[in-house]
């Protein structure tokens, strides 16, 4: 008997054809990527369990052996001085609101302008910021110390807030952010419907900005936070100072009472939360806003 030789059949589609071979190449970018979250993770896990210890634990235990003194640490720091730690905080919150949010106002009209409008020396203005945003801070700080010096400003609020309001970078974003998601044919339409250029801007072009204006706020809330060069040199009495400067000054003194070692290690611990906290309520701008388009078909 002759054998009919029967055709292969290919399998059918979305069926698997054997075992998948294991990729090592994507492990690759997933161990660099933990290793690099280790890195940003280990000080703060130190600092979180750190806080737990009484100043005998925290020189006796292991680093990372939870301690018995997180309540006494926290009763200890708002008694310090009446509760000087909580104005700090208080006035790091001042800082970082209001000149994150002036400085938000500022890059958003700034950054539309430049997104928009075309203008005699429109692009010579954009690279004298996008120099600002390579200049180190150090280097303005002290220029700015002299100014305000000047107008008698020094050792005040405003002297942190004002430098604070114009960020190069924020307004960088803000113009590549408008050009990218205000459309050159909403901005026209409005002004066909009537609308003058402030109404388009603020009824128009700032809700579709939102979610890029949400970035900016979040950075410079952070930078402002953190920024701990700019209130050395512009204050001196310390119920002004903010968290950053405050903690600098315990420390010092730790070094001839060593029971303040554990307020620093508490305060900063504290000092993370309202961070996060923002981080938490700011996210949904960006899924919410992000689905959003100016210019739907």
């Amino acid at each position: 008997m002759s054998s009919l030789a029967l055709p292969k059949t290919e399998p059918a589609a979305g069926t698997a054809r054997g075992p998948a071979r294991p990729r090592r190449t994507a492990l690759v970018p997933t161990v660099t990527l933990l290793l690099g979250a280790l890195y940003c993770l280990l000080p703060v896990a130190w600092v979180v369990i750190a806080s737990t210890k009484s100043g005998s634990e925290l020189f006796s235990t292991f680093t990372f052996w939870p301690g018995t003194g997180l309540t006494d640490n926290l009763s200890d720091l708002s008694a310090y001085r009446d509760g000087v730690y909580w104005q700090w905080m208080g006035n790091s919150a001042l800082y970082a609101g209001a000149g994150a949010l002036l400085s938000t106002c500022v890059s958003a009209v700034s950054g539309y302008a430049l997104a928009v409008y075309r203008f005699r020396g429109r692009e010579t203005l954009f690279n004298v910021l996008l120099a600002g945003v390579l200049m180190p801070p150090v280097i303005l700080a002290v220029p700015q110390y002299l100014l305000l010096a000047q107008v008698d400003l020094t050792d005040s609020y405003l002297s942190v807030l004002l430098p604070q309001i114009l960020s190069p970078y924020g307004v960088y974003l803000s113009r590549i952010y408008a050009a990218a998601a205000v459309s050159a044919d909403v901005v026209e339409a409005g002004r066909m419907d009537g609308a003058g250029e402030w109404r388009i801007f603020t009824r128009v072009a700032l809700p579709m900005m939102l979610p890029g204006l949400v970035t900016v706020f979040l950075f410079q809330f952070v930078a402002v936070w953190n920024n701990f060069l700019l209130p050395y040199i512009m204050l001196s009495d310390d119920e002004k100072f903010p968290i950053t400067l405050g903690l600098h000054t315990l420390l010092e003194q730790g070094a001839n009472t060593p029971a303040l070692y554990t307020l620093v290690i508490t305060g900063a611990f504290l000092a993370v939360f309202p961070l996060v906290a923002l981080f938490l309520v700011v996210q949904r701008f960006w899924s919410l806003d992000l689905l959003s388009g100016a210019v739907k078909s």
